[in-house]
């Protein structure tokens, strides 16, 4: 039974449980594979197996004081849509085609999380994008929206208890964005905006499975001042409202070296509402976004976990699939 447990809590703190903080579509469908990234305390696994054996101390499953993690994540997404090429001329169609297209998005990551505190831990990602559409044969590469995150663990954990992370997350408008671009010649790379988050993650291991949960809600800032041209007129102000998100799932440990995780996120986005400079304003409807993922990792040393997940999505808003691979990145620099 303590072998056992052992196992559970070393797969609850690999996979980090990452606030699932919708900040746009991308960074939705990015909350489910974080929640099965075990990105963090890949370096702590040996220390918090001592942890469990020492009741009179007490045990948290974030980053170490004073400790440090690195990681490299590597995930692509496919998106798939059918394009209407509709011409009306005076009041008839005269030209009607259904014309297939595709987005392929590739973003590299590196996230470094250090521990203030044994139950506060601060991070940032930096992320590096790349994108392809094969319909305009449109391709850009730059940096995403880089964010920073607090983890803060308010009661140590308890054996049989139910473990709680409350979280905090800012994200910058860093990547390029879809509303400063030519939208008939250029790609974005981010959300076009700063936006400001906050949940809580659950879990709770139940010998010889962890199960899991996160909830969310993030605000996402308006923005002004803005000069795009769409079509005859020229956009002025943006206003994306705010995001909600909630995810859940299980882990269960098949060997010390093989873990196996499921999970499934919905997240919801707010209408965005767009003002010109006419004083004309469009509405992009409110979206509900579904996405399940599986997660394989694989201890190849007593330090490193290697993950691999894919994902399929289980609404028309999310992407068709996604496939990412995360491992730690180890050095002397960044040991206690």
């Amino acid at each position: 039974m303590n072998r056992w447990f052992v196992r559970g809590l070393i797969l609850v703190s690999a996979a980090g449980l990452l606030p699932g903080t919708a900040l746009a579509q991308d960074d939705n469908v990015g909350q489910a594979r974080d929640a099965l990234a075990k990105q963090e305390g890949d370096e702590d696994s040996s220390r918090q197996l001592e942890e469990v054996f020492q009741a009179a101390e007490k045990n948290y499953s974030l980053q170490k004081k004073g400790s440090h993690s690195l990681n490299y994540s590597f995930d692509y997404s496919y998106t798939a849509d059918q394009r209407l090429d509709l011409a009306i001329t005076n009041g008839s169609v005269r030209n009607l085609d259904v014309v297939p297209s595709a987005t392929h998005n590739f973003t590299n990551s590196f996230s470094y999380d250090y521990g203030l505190l044994d139950n506060f831990t601060v991070g940032t990602r930096i992320p590096l994008v790349v994108k392809y559409d094969t319909q305009d044969e449109l391709n850009t590469y730059d940096f995403g929206d880089i964010s920073f995150t607090g983890r803060w663990q308010p009661f140590a954990y308890v054996p049989g208890k139910m473990s709680t992370t409350l979280f905090g997350t800012f994200s910058t408008k860093t990547g390029v964005s879809p509303y400063e671009i030519d939208i008939n010649e250029q790609l974005s790379t981010g959300s076009g905006y700063y936006s400001i988050g906050g949940g809580a993650s659950l879990s709770k291991v139940l010998d010889p499975v962890v199960v899991f949960g996160s909830v969310s809600v993030t605000y996402n800032l308006p923005e002004d001042d803005l000069q795009q041209v769409r079509g005859a007129r020229l956009l002025q102000e943006v206003e994306p409202g705010f995001s909600l998100s909630g995810s859940a799932g299980f882990a269960y440990s098949l060997s010390y070296d093989i873990s196996l995780s499921i999970s499934a996120q919905m997240s919801y986005s707010d209408e965005t509402i767009l003002t010109f400079s006419n004083g004309d304003q469009a509405m992009a409807q409110d979206q509900m976004s579904g996405f399940l993922s599986m997660s394989l990792g694989t201890r190849v040393s007593d330090t490193t976990i290697v993950n691999t997940s894919v994902g399929i999505g289980l609404t028309e808003d999310a992407p068709d699939f996604s496939l990412g691979v995360s491992l730690p990145i180890n050095f002397s620099g960044l040991k206690e």
